[in-house]
């Protein structure tokens, strides 16, 4: 009998214990977290290079996602900048639903659900992609130091980065002073040198034919190791800009771009090019955003050009450049016609050239072509991932692709290759020899209990 009772009372007073054990545990882990990260390489938490990054934005971020409540893209977000938290609690997450406030959308200059616009000190940045490598680049942009010069050629009708009409691109040029870029107007006609100080100089669109002057000033820039971009437009006329190509080994192809891949998105006028299979560069690494580009001139690269050529942007094989003249209300009648000289597709219409700099302040020299610049004009940029295209290009440009460098880590072992006996043995394994194993030990120890 004394025995049967400290028998039950060694029992209860060990669920007493298991019992005061468990809420103890809970109520530690209630009030402190602990995250232990066991994945090969770590590789379920940020890498050290971006948490790197952290340690250079002293006090608060914030981080503002426009995403509609519905559905499960909130949770993701809070998931994703948890992982971030973890080594920088003050990163602070909040949300806006674009329905309800569509004015502070547009202030914001989102174009994408769930877009994330980060804050730090007076600076913003804009996250497209959820991902490290798009999320570090954007907090290492935060930490730019000196503002950087960028200027944009005018006075023959080129896109004004103070300007307002539909054609100029004075939105981006906000959001590059938001990074501490500043973009300053530059007239050739009237300063026949770049300023040294310069960091990017950028020709977008001319309408008119440039100067002599102005020719030579952009060529001898070009010489001196300055970086470039030229956003250019389809038409014959090389408005005296044949130095120019000449001097970056690229050519415009005649014609406009007609692509028919876009009638899959709903886009009936083929001369809208929606790009979203991107040619493997710097710039296009991980980039999976489809971007549109209305009136698109092709490029050509100049065979023995002095430069590293790589395409960023092409067409689809249902591409060529139309030569002959487009009707406006029959655009979608158009025909490939090649005795007129039109190419087909895949057709280059961007490209990124780099080579060695022949200035000795810098190692590298860079500059890309468009064949078009509305992509990046108040009227186009939040369309798609267009904003987000044009950040890479600059920031590539600018040299800010060394800021942060974040391959893909996945995991080395997703993969399990199993042959048919192996996946035999499994089967019969966990469906029939463990089940009935477990019945074996449950029926000895039923046995063993009624003989006590």
């Amino acid at each position: 009998m004394m025995r049967r009772f400290g028998e039950r009372a060694d029992a209860w007073l060990f669920t007493v214990l298991l019992l005061i054990g468990a809420a103890c545990i809970a109520l530690l882990s209630a009030r402190f977290d602990f995250t232990a990260d066991w994945s090969k390489g770590a590789r379920e938490s940020i890498s050290p290079q971006a948490q790197a990054i952290l340690k250079q934005l002293p006090g608060e971020v914030d981080a503002v996602s426009y995403a509609r409540p519905g559905g499960d893209l909130r949770e993701k977000l809070r998931s994703f900048i948890e992982g971030w938290q973890r080594f920088k609690p003050d990163l602070k997450l909040s949300f806006v639903d674009p329905d309800a406030d569509p004015a502070a959308m547009r202030k914001a200059g989102v174009s994408v659900d769930g877009e994330i616009v980060l804050h730090w000190h007076g600076r913003e940045q804009h996250v497209v992609q959820l991902d490290e490598r798009d999320f570090g680049n954007a907090l290492a942009r935060l930490t730019r130091g000196r503002d950087r010069l960028v200027a944009f050629v005018t006075g023959d009708g080129e896109r004004s980065p103070d300007g307002k009409a539909n054609a100029d691109v004075s939105s981006f040029a906000d959001q590059l002073k938001q990074q501490g870029i500043r973009a300053l107007s530059l007239n050739l006609t009237q300063s026949a040198v770049v300023p040294g100080n310069t960091d990017l100089v950028v020709l977008a669109s001319p309408q008119a034919e440039l100067s002599p002057q102005s020719v030579k000033a952009l060529t001898d820039w070009l010489a001196r190791g300055g970086n470039f971009l030229w956003l250019t437009e389809p038409g014959n006329d090389d408005l005296g800009l044949s130095p120019l190509g000449q001097a970056l080994g690229v050519r415009v192809l005649p014609g406009v771009l007609v692509d028919g891949a876009g009638a899959k998105l709903g886009i009936g006028d083929p001369r809208m090019v929606v790009a979203n299979d991107y040619p493997p560069h710097a710039i296009t690494r991980g980039f999976q955003v489809n971007t549109l580009f209305p009136q698109v001139a092709a490029l050509a690269a100049a065979s023995g050009a002095p430069w590293s050529i790589h395409p960023i942007l092409s067409s689809s094989a249902q591409s060529w450049n139309q030569i002959a003249a487009i009707d406006p209300t029959q655009a979608s009648t158009i025909k490939y016609d090649a005795s007129l000289g039109e190419l087909r597709g895949p057709l280059d219409f961007g490209f990124a050239l780099s080579r060695l700099s022949p200035s000795p302040d810098k190692s590298e020299q860079r500059a890309v072509v468009i064949g078009d610049g509305d992509f990046l004009s108040n009227t186009y940029l939040n369309n798609g991932g267009n904003r987000a295209f044009a950040q890479r290009v600059f920031d590539w440009l600018l040299g800010d692709d060394a800021l942060v460098s974040l391959p893909p880590r996945d995991a080395p072992d997703r993969i399990i290759h199993l042959t048919q006996t192996d996946l035999a043995l499994m089967t019969w394994g966990w469906l029939v020899a463990v089940p009935l194993l477990l019945l074996v030990i449950g029926i000895v120890i039923g046995v063993r209990r009624r003989r006590r």
